[in-house]
C-alpha cells in the first residue's frame, strides 16, 4: 500500500480503501492479512492475472484505433532481476500491439548494458545505478530518464537464520552486478565479516540459495519475491543506498517503435520520470 501510493498520486489510505470496496464487491478477500506483510490469496491471484490481460487488451485496443502502424526493429537490454512478470506482459501487449515491430532482447548487468548502448548495440537500456548516479550517462549522446527509485534491501529466507551466522553467508550474482561494490562497502564500513556462498551470473540460483537458507542477499525491494522475506533494519545488518532505475536511449535513434516502446517500459515501473 505504501509503495502504491506516491505512484497512484494517492494516500495509503485511499488506496486501502478501494483495496476494501473491490473485496466488498466480490465478497472475497483479494489479500490475507496475516502478521505485517499482505499477501494475495488465491482469488487474489485470479483476480491480478485477468486483470493484467483486460489492461493489456485495452492498450492493444487504443494503440490499434489511436497511432499509425509501426514497423522496424528495437534492440532492448534489460538486467536479470528487472525481467519479471509486469515488464513481461508489458513486452507481450507491445508486440500484440506492434506485430511488425521486431523485438530483441539482451538481459545482463547493467554495466554491461550501459556498455552495449554506447557501442550501439542496443537502442534502448534499463540501467541499475545509484542514486548519486542516477541521470550521468557516459556520453551525451543519450538520453538518460530515471524511471524509480527504490531502496536496496537485505533478503532472506522467511523466518530464517542465515543472518544471525558468523561470517555472514552473502549470495550474489556476480562481479558485474552493480549492487556490489555497494554492500561490499557497507558491510566493510560496519566492519562485519561476511563470505559469498554462490557468486554466478544466475539469479535463479542465488535465489534458491537465500530460500534454502543458506546466504542472504540484496534485491531492490519491489523485486523480492513474496516467498521471500525483507530483513527489518533492526536486525544488524547495514543499511544499503537507494538505487535509481534510469532508462537509456540512443539520442539519435527518432524512430517511433523505440520510442513507444520506451513508453511502455516506463509505465510498467508506475513512474513519468525526469528527463
Amino acid at each position: 500500500m505504501s509503495a502504491a501510493a506516491p505512484l497512484l498520486h494517492l494516500t495509503q489510505g485511499a488506496i486501502s480503501q478501494q483495496v476494501k470496496r473491490l473485496e466488498s464487491l466480490f465478497d472475497t478477500p483479494v489479500f490475507d492479512r496475516q502478521q505485517r506483510r499482505l499477501h494475495l490469496t488465491e482469488a487474489g491471484e485470479r483476480l491480478l492475472l485477468k486483470a493484467r490481460a483486460l489492461l493489456a487488451l485495452n492498450d492493444q485496443l487504443w494503440a490499434e484505433m489511436t497511432q499509425p502502424s509501426l514497423s522496424g526493429k528495437v534492440r532492448f537490454g534489460v538486467p536479470y532481476d528487472l525481467m519479471g512478470q509486469a515488464l513481461a506482459s508489458a513486452l507481450k501487449a507491445y508486440e500484440l500491439a506492434w506485430p511488425q515491430v521486431e523485438v530483441t532482447l539482451m538481459c545482463g548487468a547493467s554495466s554491461e548494458l550501459a556498455a552495449a548502448i554506447e557501442r550501439g548495440e542496443l537502442d534502448l537500456a534499463l540501467v541499475e545505478a545509484p542514486v548519486a548516479q542516477a541521470c550521468e550517462p557516459r556520453e551525451p549522446r543519450f538520453k538518460v530518464q530515471c524511471l524509480r527509485v527504490e531502496r536496496l534491501v537485505w533478503v532472506g529466507a522467511s523466518g530464517g537464520s542465515a543472518l544471525c551466522k558468523q561470517p555472514l553467508p552473502v549470495s550474489l550474482v556476480d562481479q558485474n552486478c552493480a549492487f556490489r561494490p555497494l554492500i561490499v562497502a557497507a558491510l566493510q564500513a560496519q566492519g562485519r565479516t561476511w563470505r559469498t556462498v554462490y557468486e554466478s551470473g544466475n539469479l535463479e540460483a542465488t535465489c534458491a540459495t537465500v530460500r534454502a537458507d543458506v546466504a542472504v542477499t540484496a534485491w531492490l525491494g519491489f523485486t523480492v519475491p513474496c516467498d521471500l522475506q525483507i530483513i527489518a533494519d533492526d536486525c544488524g545488518l547495514p543499511a544499503l543506498p537507494p538505487f535509481a532505475i534510469n532508462l537509456y536511449q540512443r539520442a539519435e535513434d527518432g524512430a517511433l517503435a523505440t520510442y513507444a516502446l520506451a513508453s511502455a517500459v516506463a509505465g510498467v515501473f508506475g513512474a513519468a520520470g525526469r528527463a
